[in-house]
């Protein structure tokens, strides 16, 4: 069923309102990286409190997506969209006025409820409006390429938000932007639904938000527990067990949350895996290069979120021509390649350290743009491309989710092997008279507590902390290099370069 908006046959400005849509909460993913040192100070979050501000809020957003997706599939999309993008204002405007660490990582976590509703929506609204493949896949394109623009872009914002404005106006600027949203979807953006949609599968929700908060709760806490601490070893068994009773649950359910038989499409699950480690990778590397530029570099919020610049210009070119190259050379080259491109600029970030040359770093950052792009793309349009239209939404959220849980699990392990590392390094200098435990749970402390040191003392100290930071980014970015490489030799065993002709199986129709 469909609902004309008012103004008819617009499929131009419908993706444009979609993809604005999708790039606020792509935004609000990472503009909180920049903001970290400051939230540090005003708020004295430590480095836990720090990762559990950025992951509270994807972390509700994956947990939500598939249940957000089944509903919008089943009372309409539009609507969805409008009610999400409405709660995520409100949210936001909550955000911006707490006081404390503990009630800004609440509040983010009622901000991925609202961004959990909008996700799944625009890509469920895209393939209904567009179903051709070929504007399909281009119209694709640009929503990813914006999604990865928002990604990049976030810390630019933050940073120049910062510096002329207190630390909540990173969440108020979400109001006006969702407002206008909302109204653009009124005027542009055509509904649709699949009257045959499932009922909530509670058990499913129950079980998958579950196990996932206690695999990421298990990873951020590892480090002060310690990695073969016995609470460490309990936690990921739990998670474990509690994942595979989810996938358990779904085969047995007569109305799944997630049709886990759509897995054993090979573009399906090429696709997810891609798409998965690419945003495992890129979020684990802001997290930890946004501090990098603002306590090694000793760049401000806005300096250091201008930094970034070169990745978002890189995903948006790739993203656009990531479909093109597809069309030439077939999925499996252009995702793999992808992959490897981001790998190899991992690798190279590893070896940053003070002395490093901004044009160096830069480079860098283009090469991991340029990948991100050429693998979100077109793993996203192999993922979308296995499914009917009428179960969109459904389908979407299985992607939002990879994209999200992929975040999620990148600023959870590329965090803690930081703080590890970090705390680590810093445990075996000799700190005298120096609140030591807490400077090696917090850098944003370190250094003002090296503020506070005599000048012959403090050029020890701060050599001292940034020597143990820079090995933690090493350590981290090498980690997550090693995932994208991996990722990219799965994915050209796994990946299909071309879809088939035939119409999605019926199997793939139940999703």
């Amino acid at each position: 069923m469909r609902t004309d908006p008012l103004f008819r046959n617009r499929p131009i400005a419908a993706l444009g309102v979609i993809c604005l849509g999708v790039f606020v909460i792509s935004v609000d993913a990472t503009i909180v990286n920049v903001a970290l040192p400051t939230l540090s100070r005003e708020l004295g979050a430590d480095t836990a409190q720090l990762q559990w501000i950025v992951d509270a809020y994807t972390l509700v957003m994956s947990g939500l997506l598939l249940s957000a997706g089944s509903l919008s599939d089943r009372f309409g999309r539009r609507g969805s969209l409008s009610l999400g993008l409405a709660l995520f204002a409100l949210t936001s405007g909550v955000a911006a006025q707490v006081n404390s660490a503990d009630a800004l990582i609440a509040a983010r976590a009622a901000m991925g409820v609202g961004a959990a509703v909008i996700f799944p929506t625009t890509l469920g609204l895209i393939t209904n409006i567009f179903t051709d493949p070929g504007p399909r896949a281009k119209a694709i394109g640009l929503w990813a390429a914006m999604v990865g623009v928002g990604v990049a872009v976030g810390p630019i914002s933050g940073g120049w938000l910062l510096a002329h404005f207190w630390w909540g106006s990173i969440f108020m600027v979400n109001i006006p932007i969702a407002a206008l949203a909302i109204l653009g979807g009124a005027l542009f953006v055509p509904t649709s639904r699949d009257p045959a949609a499932p009922r909530i599968d509670v058990g499913g929700l129950v079980l998958s938000t579950a196990g996932i908060t206690t695999l990421v709760y298990t990873v951020i806490e590892a480090p002060t527990w310690g990695w073969t601490n016995v609470r460490t070893a309990a936690g990921f068994a739990l998670a474990t067990v509690v994942l595979a009773g989810f996938a358990a649950w779904e085969r047995r359910s007569t109305h799944p949350m997630l049709d886990v038989s759509v897995f054993g499409n090979r573009r399906f699950s090429g696709g997810s895996l891609a798409v998965t480690a690419g945003f495992l990778t890129l979020f684990g590397f802001i997290f930890v290069i946004t501090q990098y530029f603002q306590f090694i570099k000793d760049y401000t919020a806005f300096q250091a979120g201008v930094r970034l610049l070169p990745v978002a210009a890189s995903i948006a070119l790739a993203s656009i021509a990531g479909p093109r190259l597809v069309e030439r050379v077939g999925t499996t080259a252009v995702v793999a390649a992808g992959l490897t491109v981001f790998a190899a600029g991992l690798a190279w970030a590893s070896t940053a350290d003070a002395a490093t040359p901004y044009t160096q770093i830069g480079v860098q950052m283009l090469l991991l743009g340029g990948g991100l792009g050429l693998t979100v793309s077109p793993a996203t349009e192999a993922i979308m491309g296995s499914l009917s239209a009428d179960k969109a939404g459904i389908g979407s959220a299985v992607n939002d989710t990879t994209r999200e849980l992929g975040g999620t699990l990148g600023v959870a392990i590329a965090g803690s092997i930081f703080a590890s590392v970090y705390s680590g390094r810093l445990g075996t200098t000799a700190l005298p008279g120096l609140p030591a435990e807490a400077m090696r749970h917090s850098m944003a402390l370190a250094h003002t507590v090296i503020q506070r040191l005599p000048a012959q003392q403090a050029g020890y100290v701060r050599g001292a902390v940034n020597h143990a930071f820079l090995d933690g980014l090493q350590v981290s970015s090498l980690v997550c290099a090693g995932i994208a490489l991996g990722a990219a030799i799965v994915v050209a065993w796994l990946l299909p370069a071309r879809a088939p002709q035939e119409d999605p199986s019926p199997a793939l129709a139940t999703t």
